[in-house]
């Protein structure tokens, strides 16, 4: 007998551990027989309204990775989705292919250079693939401008920073860092005076990825000067992945700005704005760009990026995000983010549970859970003994509550009977965001 619809196909995106059945998943030649090509049909559409309840699920409960998930307003833009864009080549020159969204593109970058305090005759930049890319294209400048130059970073950079000088073979000197995960200064002097025969690249955290530390700018430039290093012997790259959208609002003002002597800057855009689709923006200096171009004949337009073809989305997906906020839509959402930070810090303090969070910070550091289910079911990120939180503009107090009550029910069966007991996290996060039995904050 025909089957009269397609819940009579059945088939199971997850199974009974959440883990994705890709056997499923294999692909299929289309029939030209009427009746299996319905029965296919039916299939697909079933197999993408699971795939959709299971997004939903898994956002309800997205707590240890820094990105928006609140992106319903870019729901207006899906006729978009029926058209190619394109921006390859540089964003300020058009090409003769047409389906691009440069204008888009520059009027998003205008809006950065505004908010990071750079003119915009002196600016180059163009919206990437995501914080990556920018850090890559950062560290490629710093290079072609000081090809001996020595990159110094901290221990706490993201993994991007030591994957970049791998591919560019530039020598890396990493730098401790203080309990905050911002980077320590006089570990870095030392290192500086060592070398100081070479220039300097110098790859600046505004927001470190685990404990949200931020290098201290000024610190860094005046550490630079105090070892002998001019203004044109180094180059200041910030990797503001987080937080370049957090920094301009905060009320003891931004963490870093052009008018100081950085070289770039890049930020994540599918992080605090939110976007479907990851992307960021990367911002330079465009005297640094003299010799980093070149015309490309078959596309007709200068190649100034790493990636050729680009995603001529995503421009508009950050200009439309920008004009629906706009700067005044950004500082609720930043505020909101270090209530809820606070929040989150305060109730595992006042449940007896080692917890720290950084002045101006919206990444909430606590002991790791025992419970490989618990962590997965939160999606917590983990580095050592320690487990965050980044609060993001789609967390609300209500999945703290439910995560804090859950926390505290495992926590029960973990340590309940006291054979076993909560780790110290003194080294970590420093005695006096300690709750272990010894330090007992």
């Amino acid at each position: 007998m025909a089957a009269k619809n397609c819940d009579d196909y059945n088939y199971y995106y997850c199974d009974e551990n959440n883990q994705s059945k890709t056997e499923n998943l294999a692909l299929v030649e289309p029939r030209d027989d009427e009746f299996v090509a319905r029965k296919q049909r039916c299939t697909v559409t079933k197999i993408m309204s699971e795939f959709q309840e299971h997004l939903i699920e898994r956002s309800n409960h997205l707590l240890g990775y820094p990105g928006n998930l609140n992106c319903k307003h870019l729901v207006d833009l899906s006729p978009l989705l029926s058209f190619l864009l394109n921006n390859v080549g540089d964003p300020f020159k058009v090409s003769n292919f047409g389906l691009h969204s440069k204008k888009f593109e520059v009027a998003v970058l205008d809006w950065f250079a505004e908010l990071w305090e750079i003119e915009n005759d002196e600016y180059w930049g163009y919206v990437t693939n995501g914080g990556t890319e920018g850090n890559l294209h950062g560290m490629l400048l710093g290079r072609d401008l000081l090809p001996d130059g020595i990159l110094y970073t901290s221990k706490e950079s993201h993994y991007s920073i030591f994957k970049g000088a791998r591919i560019y073979r530039i020598e890396c000197q990493i730098i401790d860092t203080l309990i905050t995960g911002e980077i320590d200064c006089t570990d870095l002097k030392e290192k500086l005076f060592l070398n100081k025969d070479k220039p300097a690249i110098i790859n600046l955290n505004i927001g470190t990825t685990f404990k949200g530390g931020v290098d201290n700018l000024d610190l860094v430039i005046k550490t630079l000067q105090e070892c002998g290093f001019s203004h044109d012997r180094f180059y200041i790259h910030c990797d503001a992945a987080l937080y370049g959208l957090v920094s301009p609002f905060l009320e003891n003002g931004p963490l870093f700005s052009f008018k100081k002597p950085i070289g770039s800057v890049s930020v994540s855009a599918h992080k605090l704005l939110g976007s479907s689709m990851p992307c960021g923006v990367f911002i330079s200096r465009k005297i640094h760009m003299t010799d980093f171009s070149s015309y490309i004949e078959y596309i007709a337009t200068q190649d100034t990026t790493i990636s050729g073809s680009r995603n001529g989305h995503t421009p508009i997906f950050i200009w439309y995000g920008l004009n629906m906020k706009g700067r005044t839509g950004i500082q609720k959402e930043v505020e909101s983010c270090l209530t809820n930070a606070k929040y989150l810090r305060d109730g595992l303090r006042e449940a007896g549970i080692s917890a720290m969070l950084n002045k101006s910070s919206i990444v909430v550091l606590f002991e790791r859970p025992l419970d490989r289910e618990f962590i997965d079911f939160w999606q917590l990120s983990l580095l050592g003994n320690i487990a965050h939180v980044v609060l993001m503009p789609h967390v609300t107090v209500k999945m703290l509550d439910d995560f804090l009550s859950d926390l505290v029910q495992k926590r029960e069966i973990w340590y309940g009977s006291g054979e076993v007991r909560p780790v110290c996290l003194a080294e970590e996060i420093g005695v006096s965001n300690c709750a272990c039995s010894i330090h007992g904050n």
